[in-house]
């Protein structure tokens, strides 16, 4: 009889060639990462800088930052948080005490109440002008009455402030203050318009020469 002659099982490294291409492509790729990691490992350590000249900067950079930043931000904050104030005090806002109050107190309680000082800076009160005859604040007043008495308001300035402060002493809520402001201003005369009233003067005087 004859032998059966069996077949060789398959080896799993059978598909791999003699010639070994795919071992030595893993040991090029190996040999490329290693080289890889030893140009980044010394790239890390490459700088401008010493290693002891770059702890002092950073010691120094690091109080710079604790130091510097929340002063600043605070200062920020304080700026930012006191606008409506700012706000009330240039449109002349007539509860513009009331609205620092209410900033002040707004610190308090975290600037929760800051939304508020915001609007009310900029709405004027309706029922303060039908009560008070005017929605300015009284430093308002106070400020156009020592103009007016240095001679530089025009005479539509002085005829509107003084129409102002009338229609405030019609409420009967005129302050002592206002009310010696209203005397004094009946007596103050406007200011001169520009160099053209100062040239016509000298031109009247002279035509009333000639005519005599």
């Amino acid at each position: 009889m004859k032998k059966r002659e069996v077949a060789p099982l398959a080896s799993p490294n059978r598909h791999v060639a003699s010639d070994g291409g795919p071992v030595r492509a893993s040991g090029a790729l190996v040999a490329m990462l290693a080289v890889a990691g030893l140009a980044l490992s010394s790239g890390a350590h490459a700088s401008l800088l010493t290693p002891e000249k770059l702890d002092v900067a950073a010691f120094y950079l690091a109080w710079f930052i604790v130091i510097v930043f929340p002063i600043a931000g605070i200062v920020v904050f304080l700026m930012v948080h006191m606008l409506p104030e700012k706000i009330a005090e240039r449109r002349q806002h007539p509860q513009k005490e009331a609205i620092k109050t209410l900033t002040i107190l707004s610190l308090i309680f975290g600037g929760m109440l800051w939304p508020i000082c915001w609007l009310w800076a900029y709405v004027r009160p309706t029922s303060y002008r039908a009560v008070y005859g005017t929605a300015k604040h009284e430093d308002y007043y106070y400020e156009m009455g020592e103009r007016a008495q240095a001679g530089k308001l025009a005479e539509d300035e002085l005829a509107q402030l003084r129409e102002e402060i009338d229609a405030m002493a019609d409420t009967g809520t005129l302050p002592l203050k206002l009310k010696l402001l209203r005397k004094e201003l009946a007596a103050t005369q406007a200011a001169p318009a520009g160099p053209a009233a100062a040239q016509a003067v000298p031109t009247r005087s002279g035509s009333k020469a000639g005519s005599v």
